[in-house]
């Protein structure tokens, strides 16, 4: 049976004004600024009038360690969220945004997948509201006002050796990794070394996305350090005096963005942090919202369950006052059967050993979320090339672990295929089983908490840090800087910082190659491995293939 690609799913959705949408969560028309019919931006008017309203119950989708293989995350948060609403639910979907860098590299764009799809697609993938280029802005002109303050006199007394703040551009591109700027002679300023990140690396990016609203977004852009002194005392983004000029350029930002699913229920994709080298999560003005005018809230975090869900509990419900309900955890039976080492070209071929040898993944992270307190189901997202023996597999796997393992079609039946799903979900949710708490304190030293995700999480034996790294934390504990969360930025691919190592490995360590201090969205990053702040593209781009066609639509971005 021949089945249509997303995109082809996509042009066909029959799509409502975006205001139909807002009305349906109560939002009136002047308080939707429409950027054309099918998305627009919420108020800040409108979030403030909602702020008495008692919470909806908020439900975290996660999956095991991304495999080639895929696993379809964000098409099961789709899924759900409709599953939702036709069993009766009143209920929305908040994912991030996507970045132009893996868009044109390695994945193309995504919004979800066959049935289960947000809309418009090639917009969100695109320019959307312009967000990115926001944030890239803002970032950019701090970078600029720094070298400016240099020029004319540095009267901060700023270490040019010790200027921290990078430049970003939301492309993958290895060649400004590293640079040297301004040369050319006196009138372009002093030469110094510098480097770019990713947009979505940037610490505006998880400031944005941490806010609660404006001013508390100046003040945490107020909070950047920027550089150092001869004297190694920090310089802030406030010395400087940019961060009122970046929130005026990070005002319209600042909303979230409304769309819609397939089945023309409502959706919030805002903000869109790396999972990876951030905290993988979308805006927490957009959670907040949504579970005010919803009664569930479906949303999803980064990568696999030891980055994404470590991230969203640790940092981001330790840092936005909220907590979910239950949690989702997303798996299929071709990505078991990889974990379980069979090559992607013999996926299509019936492996129950495989599937039960790669199933150790999913149980790991079945431990991992339940050690948050939160109550736990599977969802397999199914393949047409998947067998009953090897769904029942999973199943058993599953139930031996004491959860529930649920087959969800979504992708290819929409929300009759997550209705199941939906159900069992919503049990968890409003049994009043979910004592979320954090796995560790804020007062725990910095070392601690790194070694505490390294070994429970990821189950490592140690943690490898110099000297030079050991005291650079222990710097920013009397700094005043002890009590805030620590981001992993490690592999996606594995819990070890080996992207080759699948399963459930044990007996490894985690070497920490640098840390740096985001004082603004309020987290210590912890580089581990070989990670890139940066990414490459591969060697065949997927921008090779994306064009437009005769008909002036896009090809080869989905």
């Amino acid at each position: 049976m021949a089945y249509k690609s997303d995109i082809e799913i996509a042009r066909e959705a029959n799509k409502k004004p975006i205001l139909e949408i807002g009305a349906k969560l109560g939002i009136a028309s002047e308080d939707l600024l429409p950027y054309g019919h099918d998305k627009a931006k919420v108020s800040q008017n409108f979030i403030n009038s909602v702020q008495d309203r008692e919470n909806g119950k908020l439900i975290l989708v996660t999956a095991i360690n991304p495999t080639p293989a895929g696993e379809g995350k964000t098409t099961t948060t789709v899924g759900l969220g409709d599953g939702l609403n036709r069993i009766g639910k009143k209920a929305m979907i908040c994912i991030r945004e996507a970045s132009l860098g893996p868009n044109f590299g390695m994945k193309g764009g995504a919004a979800g997948g066959g049935y289960a799809q947000i809309v418009p697609m090639e917009e969100m993938n695109l320019h959307f509201t312009g967000d990115f280029h926001a944030i890239t802005s803002a970032h950019s002109l701090l970078s600029a006002m720094i070298d400016n303050h240099i020029y004319w006199g540095n009267e901060q007394d700023i270490d040019t050796r010790r200027v921290a703040w990078r430049r970003v551009v939301d492309m993958n591109d290895r060649a400004l990794r590293q640079i040297t700027c301004s040369l050319g002679g006196v009138s372009n300023g002093f030469p110094r070394e510098a480097g770019f990140d990713i947009t979505v690396a940037s610490e505006v990016m998880a400031i944005l996305c941490l806010a609660n609203d404006l001013k508390d977004l100046e003040k945490r852009l107020g909070d950047i350090i920027v550089a150092y002194r001869r004297d190694k005392t920090p310089v802030y983004c406030r010395d400087i005096k940019a961060e009122g000029a970046m929130t005026v350029l990070l005002k319209d930002a600042m909303q979230p963005n409304l769309v819609q699913t397939l089945e023309n229920n409502p959706a919030f994709v805002h903000g869109g942090p790396f999972a990876n080298i951030a905290h993988g999560c979308n805006s927490v003005i957009a959670t907040k919202t949504a579970l005010k005018v919803a009664d569930y809230v479906v949303t999803e975090a980064g990568f696999g369950a030891d980055l994404g869900a470590e991230k969203f509990m640790n940092i981001k419900c330790r840092k936005a006052g909220i907590a979910p309900s239950a949690v989702v955890i997303v798996a299929t039976v071709r990505a078991m059967k990889m974990n379980g080492g069979v090559a992607k070209a013999d996926l299509g071929a019936e492996n129950t050993a495989a599937v039960k040898k790669g199933c150790a993944n999913l149980g790991r992270h079945i431990e991992n979320v339940k050690s948050f307190g939160v109550p736990v189901v599977v969802a397999i997202n199914h393949f047409v090339t998947d067998t009953e023996a090897e769904i029942q597999a999973v199943k058993d796997y599953c139930g031996a672990h004491g959860v529930e393992a649920v087959l969800a079609r979504h992708w290819e039946l929409g929300s009759e295929g997550s209705e199941e799903l939906a159900r069992k979900v919503v049990a968890l949710a409003d049994s009043g089983v979910a004592h979320f708490a954090p796995i560790y304190p804020d007062e725990m030293p910095l070392f601690e908490k790194i070694e505490t995700i390294a070994k429970r999480i990821y189950r490592a034996d140690e943690v490898l840090a110099d000297s030079k790294i050991r005291g650079q934390l222990k710097e920013w504990e009397e700094a005043g800087y002890g009590n805030l969360p620590v981001c992993m930025a490690k592999t996606q691919y594995s819990f070890t910082t080996d992207p080759n190592r699948r399963g459930a490995p044990t007996g490894h360590s985690v070497p920490v190659r640098e840390v740096r201090l985001s004082a603004g969205a309020g987290f210590i990053v912890v580089v581990c491995g070989e990670i890139m702040t940066m990414p490459g593209l591969p060697r065949k781009p997927a921008a090779e293939t994306i064009r437009l066609n005769d008909a002036g639509q896009i090809e080869g971005l989905f």
